[in-house]
Formats: C-alpha cells, sequence, structure tokens
C-alpha cells in the first residue's frame, strides 16, 4: 500500500498543486499538520484538504488559528495567522479546531503527529530521529520542522516528508514522500513550482515581504 504523506502547506496553494499534479499513484493521503499559516491562500488549502478527505492532525499553526494565540508567534508567522483568521469561515476553523494531535490510520499500521509523539511542539530534527519514536506503528510521520528526512529502523521508519509550502532544508522546491507500508520503503520527493507568483501574492495580500522572500531560498 503506497501513501502519500504531507506536511506544512502553509497556506500555499500554488506549491500544493504542484505536489498533488506530480503525486504518483498512491491509495491514499495523509497530512502532518500546519494547513493554514504565513502564505496568501488558507481558505482555498483547507477546502483541498477537506475535498480529499486527508487525514490530517493539528499543527501548531493551525491551532493558533482555530484558538487565537498568534501572540505567541514572531511577527512573520503572526501575521500568517491573522491573515488565515480573516479569510477562513467559521466552518473552516472549526474543522481546525476538531483536528487532533495524533491520529492512526490502516489499521493502526501508521501513525501521524506533528512536532513530537510526546509533545506536538517540538521540533524534531533529524538528528533526533531513532527507533525509541516508534511504538507499534509500522511508519511514524511527523513535520513541523520543514526538513525532510527519513530513516528506516528494524522496528520501523521515522518520516517526515518536509514542507509543502514553505521548506527550511536549503531546498525551495515543494516537499513531500511517499511510503510502501508493505516493504517499510521510503521514497523522498521534491517538485518546482512558481515561487514567484506566491511572492507576489504575499505582496498582494499585504503579508510581509520576507514570506515570500525566503520561498526563493528554502529557508
Amino acid at each position: 500500500m503506497n501513501v502519500g504523506i504531507l506536511s506544512d502547506i502553509h497556506s500555499n496553494r500554488v506549491a500544493f498543486e504542484a505536489v498533488l499534479d506530480d503525486l504518483p499513484d498512491v491509495d491514499a493521503l495523509v497530512c502532518a499538520g500546519d494547513v493554514v499559516g504565513y502564505n496568501p491562500w488558507p481558505a482555498e488549502c483547507v477546502e483541498m484538504v477537506r475535498e480529499r478527505a486527508i487525514p490530517t492532525v493539528m499543527g501548531n499553526h493551525d491551532r493558533a488559528v482555530a484558538t487565537g494565540t498568534a501572540f505567541e508567534f514572531n511577527p512573520m508567522a503572526k501575521a500568517g495567522v491573522e491573515h488565515a483568521e480573516k479569510r477562513l469561515s467559521e466552518e473552516q476553523r472549526e474543522w481546525l479546531a476538531d483536528l487532533p494531535d495524533e491520529r492512526r490510520a490502516f489499521d493502526g499500521r501508521l501513525k501521524i503527529v506533528h512536532g513530537h509523539p510526546d509533545d506536538p511542539d517540538h521540533y524534531t530534527m533529524p538528528d533526533e530521529f531513532s527507533a525509541d519514536l516508534l511504538d507499534d506503528e509500522d511508519v511514524l510521520v511527523m513535520g513541523h520542522t520543514h526538513v525532510q528526512h527519513h530513516e528506516i529502523y528494524d522496528d520501523g521508519v521515522v518520516v517526515n516528508p518536509g514542507s509543502v509550502g514553505q521548506p527550511r532544508d536549503g531546498d525551495p522546491r515543494a516537499a513531500y514522500a511517499v511510503v510502501d507500508l508493505d516493504d517499510r520503503s521510503v521514497e523522498e520527493h521534491r517538485v518546482l513550482y512558481d515561487t514567484d507568483a506566491v511572492r507576489d501574492a504575499v505582496e498582494d495580500a499585504g503579508l510581509p515581504s520576507q514570506i515570500g522572500r525566503r520561498l526563493l531560498h528554502g529557508k
């Protein structure tokens, strides 16, 4: 069974569309959170996830929009949350509020969290990956760091697909992964998209210019 793994879409409709167009044949999709934040299209990205019924967990930006806690964020992140609060319908905000911190899928074979199995806000960087993160699942999916990485252990797989909408690993291409649950293999994918169009949309939306500029360098 092949599962497409997404995370940290961050309201980047252009990157999300590019990933969906680039996806190989998969049996299902899952998302490790942060559908909204930073970029100009929160409502559109929420609807794209909802229309496809993609199992999704709550990211910290999703939580901030749902609960009105943007005061905890830096100015760029705060601006993205405030933009999402204005653009989302009440129904869309309720959908975000109902997202869980953890999901199990495919008879428990795959577990999805945002930051860390024990702390949804912890940035689990690649050097922290270990078999100890696994419980009884075959595959643990994490997001939050925007850094694409995976490790395969005797007990299972730990994978961060990277960020669809705001990569931070030095590669500006949108990131995602595909996991084969049967043989526990992982394919990491990157896809080019029109970062200039997103940067222009950031400016048009009145969001901080740095949000668009950083997309050009994957930082």
